[in-house]
């Protein structure tokens, strides 16, 4: 049965493939429903529909057993700030084995954990500056 670990909460879930309940909240056994399915907070403003980034992980162990990107994932994912190697989005990217992801710390929602951002206002500008026509 595949776990997968979110860092820095250091909270692990497994599940067995195919049984997981689906709540149309990102892909089917995404990180995302994953998250969705064990009460794990994993922030998805569209929904969990490819439309923003606040579902950003990056990716420390088990990137192959992930499904493969695809590139409408690849083109929001480098509008994420801090966008790095390893860098998916949680709504996207579909549990095939062990993995475990960090959640940034400028996408981890303190305030309804029941705290503070450490960052305060200080959340980086994503690397890729788009071009609105101004």
């Amino acid at each position: 049965m595949p776990k997968v670990t979110f860092l820095p909460a250091n909270q692990t879930f497994e599940f067995e493939t195919g049984k997981l309940p689906y709540h149309e909240h990102g892909l089917p056994e995404s990180l995302l429903d994953i998250a969705i399915n064990n009460g794990f907070n994993l922030e998805h403003a569209c929904g969990g529909n490819c439309a923003c980034t606040t579902c950003h992980v990056v990716v420390k162990a088990g990137a192959e057993n992930l499904s493969e990107e695809e590139d409408d994932e690849a083109d929001r994912c480098e509008t994420a700030a801090d966008y790095q190697v390893g860098s998916r989005l949680g709504c996207q990217a579909i549990v095939k084995g062990d993995v475990t992801v960090m959640i940034p710390a400028w996408n981890r929602n303190y305030i309804s954990e029941g705290g503070a951002s450490i960052l305060g206002d200080a959340i980086p500008p994503p690397k890729n500056k788009m071009n609105f026509g101004h």
